[in-house]
């Protein structure tokens, strides 16, 4: 039915360009405009909706607009890894603009209590509204376009009563890297004559498609963690200005309508305020009418939710103001047909535009009771906060330890240092690699929201993740105390210089615990020194040395002893490490001579990339080894692999992938350059193929759980409820493995969002992780998988010929901030000759 329906619009020409989308389409019609603000057209050259806006010409539009009116100042907050520039454009009157330092500060102290709620009602309302953080939902940022016309071009008083009440953080595109490739791909492939035909290639996008950045992750799951350029300057604006409102324009399925918040209530998170959801519905009525008043459809309430604060649209929860999230049903490119008939491009924007002035005439509605939130969230927050401090630290990782710090410093979070070392609660704590968080301060509720481990819950189905503890993402030991002597308070995470390296003349010990150690053994290697990794523990007359620890002969290299040591000298400054002078290799335990002590070669790492691939995943990989570690990796397109030379790898990665992401050559392919010495590190459903192929072999558990007087209607519900869909566990680790070589205590965090469960080895030193008998830590699982995933194990590691095979169940590198796990894949990189 749908193809005649498409051969219909095709004879009789109905396409989006039948007709006539001029900025009229968009506009209110009761409005004058100024004559002299640039029309849209005017600069890029064609109505917005026509094309899809490119990143550099959404900045000529903007500089030149924020040039021709007085209500808009523009400026650059950074730049993304492509370096296009992050654009914020401020909007208000004229006379606001004119005492705008002075609004701002007296907005701030609303949060400090230095405002009083009678002084609210007198004050303007921020709004920040932020477009198409995914890249290919872009009718948000074309919006944009005709949202910032609007502002600096509408007479009357309508636009003077919210140009006077508020104080408008446009920021047209939160993912710009994205967005130029998504532009790029659909205006390529766009037809003179449009196609709303869904299969035509405009609407298929090819690896890893413009809803990604740069490194292809998906940026609105980091408004918490705060890892990316991106979100470093968004998060600086929040906490620069505070809104009390952000808005977040999305799209989904083209089959769908319009859907804003709230989402389904059962899935709000406890922390949330009550008063939080009923403004966000009080604030959906205006949309609603808005809506209706140009006769689109949509909905509320029926799904989505507000758990994870890690969103564009719970960040702001959690922080006493209000999030709302728009979705709005995609055309994916200029128009396409759908169940709702053809949808054109010019109608997204429409919607997402539409919604973006109801949510300032909302905002200014409800002024003061918006303002009554965040005042009211930040007293309560000093009622509810406990006096005593939570204390974490890694012993002997000052890096780890600091890069949580640096989160919790972007978050504003009150930070100090400690007095001295301290034994706490049975956990040691030294100065440098551990910091006070105390509870009594406005950030408390934010701080709780972080580091909480919450095992039961109201529903059992969630849109993201269910837990996300920071403390288990960093495997740093964190404790609770009733009172503490505090040092230093910490403006800045930083850390100290270390001094310089003792000079030895026979060898080096380098402490693999150290999280930035991988990052230097590669240099080390790549500079052309030869290293030994210690396979049991030793001592020198001052030190002891574990399981791991990387060896540095100072003879017999191709480099001097002085040249070896402004090497590690400077590697050790640069990585915070820490490095040993050795003079002798008469050490107890084992010597430095020692057949425990093992070569390494430096490995060559490819990636497996292309359709078939989970992008996300490859994009964490990519992202650690590349901008973190600055170890290099070649990504492999899946369509070349055929005629691709795999002989200049020791290592291939492979994300989580379908089975049909290689041909049967190329898994032949990869066969023979397994068998010839070649190591494959693989996750989740790529483990399934490969066994397929009789590469590695497992057994899996699984519940048998049936359908029992369950609905249909219910049936969505049923199979939601078994999918681990993100929780922490506990896991017993061995830590004489090559695998768990650097972490110190013998139970490791993980986490996990699939319902992969491996049976584990019968030969138990085959076992290096396993989950134990009370896994769960945090997060939601249902009780039938709870007690399958006792005792198995995420990890399983096979010999092929002379290579090595590796299966992760779940990802070590999860969005770029479970720094815990990161050791697990380098280690599976540098010791998978020694396991």
């Amino acid at each position: 039915m749908k193809s005649i329906l498409i051969g219909l619009f095709m004879i009789l020409g109905v396409c989006s360009q039948a007709q006539d989308f001029g900025l009229d389409y968009y506009l209110p019609t009761n409005v004058s405009y100024n004559q002299d603000i640039p029309k849209p057209s005017e600069i890029l050259g064609y109505v917005p909706g026509e094309w899809h806006v490119s990143h550099d010409k959404l900045v000529h539009y903007m500089t030149t607009i924020a040039e021709s009116s007085d209500r808009i100042t523009i400026e650059n907050r950074g730049f993304t890894y492509e370096q296009r520039p992050l654009l914020l454009l401020t909007v208000t009157s004229p006379e606001n603009h004119s005492k705008l330092s002075e609004i701002k500060e007296k907005h701030l102290q609303i949060i400090t209590g230095e405002v009083s709620k009678s002084e609210l009602e007198n004050m303007p309302v921020v709004v920040n509204q932020g477009f198409s953080i995914h890249g290919n939902e872009p009718s948000g940022t074309n919006a944009a376009l005709v949202l910032a016309y609007y502002l600096a071009a509408a007479e009357g008083p309508a636009i003077d009563n919210i140009l006077n009440n508020t104080v408008i953080l446009l920021d047209p595109s939160f993912n710009p890297d994205g967005l130029q490739r998504f532009a790029y791909w659909t205006n390529t492939n766009r037809s003179t004559h449009l196609n709303p035909d869904p299969q035509d290639r405009e609407f298929s996008e090819i690896f890893p498609g413009g809803r990604t950045n740069h490194y292809w992750f998906d940026m609105n799951r980091d408004w918490l963690p705060v890892q990316l350029l991106e979100s470093q300057a968004r998060i600086k604006t929040f906490y620069d200005w505070r809104p009390n409102v952000l808005t977040d324009h999305h799209e989904m399925g083209s089959n769908s309508s319009f859907f804003f918040q709230p989402g389904i209530p059962s899935r709000t998170n406890p922390l949330t305020p009550q008063l939080n959801q009923d403004l966000t519905e009080a604030i959906g009525n205006y949309h609603a009418k808005a809506l209706d008043s140009i006769g689109s459809l949509y909905y509320s309430k029926e799904s989505f939710d507000d758990f994870y604060y890690g969103k564009g649209s719970t960040f702001p929860d959690i922080n006493g103001s209000i999030g709302i999230l728009f979705e709005q049903g995609s055309s994916r490119g200029s128009g396409q047909l759908t169940d709702n008939g053809l949808l054109s491009f010019q109608f997204t924007i429409k919607n997402q535009f539409t919604t973006a002035l109801s949510t300032l005439e909302a905002s200014v509605a409800l002024k003061t009771d918006i303002l009554g939130l965040q005042h009211q969230f930040f007293r309560d927050a000093e009622k509810r906060a406990d006096k005593g401090a939570y204390v974490f630290g890694r012993k002997g990782d000052p890096v780890l330890t600091n890069e949580l710090a640096k989160i919790l410093k972007r978050h504003q979070v009150e930070l100090y240092k400690l007095t001295s070392n301290q034994s706490l609660n049975g956990k040691e704590f030294e100065v440098d690699a551990s910091y006070i968080i105390p509870k009594n301060q406005l950030q408390n509720r934010l701080v709780e929201a972080m580091f909480e481990e919450r095992t039961s819950f109201q529903d059992s189905i969630f849109y993201d993740v269910s837990a996300w503890s920071f403390k288990h993402a960093f495997d740093v030991d964190f404790t609770e105390v009733k009172s503490i002597s505090m040092g230093e308070k910490v403006e800045e995470a930083i850390l100290n210089t270390p001094a310089d390296l003792k000079r030895s003349n026979y060898a080096y010990a380098m402490r693999w615990s150290d999280f930035n150690s991988p990052k230097a053994l590669y240099k080390i290697m790549n500079a052309g020194v030869r290293v030994k990794v210690a396979k049991k523990p030793f001592q020198s007359s001052t030190e002891e040395f574990d399981y791991g620890t990387i060896m540095i002969p100072a003879q017999n290299q191709d480099k001097t002893a002085d040249e070896i040591y402004e090497i590690l000298n400077a590697l050790q400054k640069e990585n915070h490490l820490h490095i040993s002078a050795l003079e002798t290799g008469l050490t107890q335990g084992i010597n430095l001579g020692s057949p425990n002590m093992s070569h390494l070669e430096m490995p060559k790492i490819a990636l497996l990339v292309g359709n078939g691939v989970t992008s996300y995943d490859a994009g964490e990989i990519w992202h650690m080894l590349d901008y973190r570690y600055e170890i290099p990796v070649t990504k492999l397109d899946a369509k070349d692999f055929g005629r691709i030379s795999l002989d200049k790898y020791t290592h291939l990665v492979i994300p989580n992938s379908r089975a049909n992401t290689l041909s049967s050559s190329g898994k032949n392919k990869l066969k023979d350059w397994v068998r010839k010495g070649g190591n494959i590190i693989a996750y989740k459903g790529t483990a399934n193929w490969l066994k397929a192929e009789e590469l590695i072999d497992f057994k899996t558990v699984s519940d048998t759980v049936v359908a029992d007087n369950v609905s249909f209607v219910d049936r969505t519900e049923f199979y939601g409820a078994k999918r681990i869909g993100g929780a922490i566990f506990n896991t017993n680790v061995d830590t004489t493995h090559p695998l768990l070589y650097g972490y110190n205590d013998d139970e490791l965090a993980i986490f996990r969002n699939s319902n992969m469960m491996l049976e584990a080895d019968k030969l138990s030193f085959n076992n290096p992780i396993q989950y134990t008998q009370t896994p769960l830590l945090s997060g939601y699982i249902n009780k039938e998988n709870l007690e399958l995933i006792k005792g198995t194990v995420p990890f399983k590691k096979n010999s092929y010929g002379r290579g090595n095979v590796m299966i992760f169940t779940d990802n070590t590198n999860f969005r770029a901030f479970w720094l815990g796990t990161f050791k697990l894949f380098m280690n599976s990189i540098f010791f998978s000759d020694q396991m």
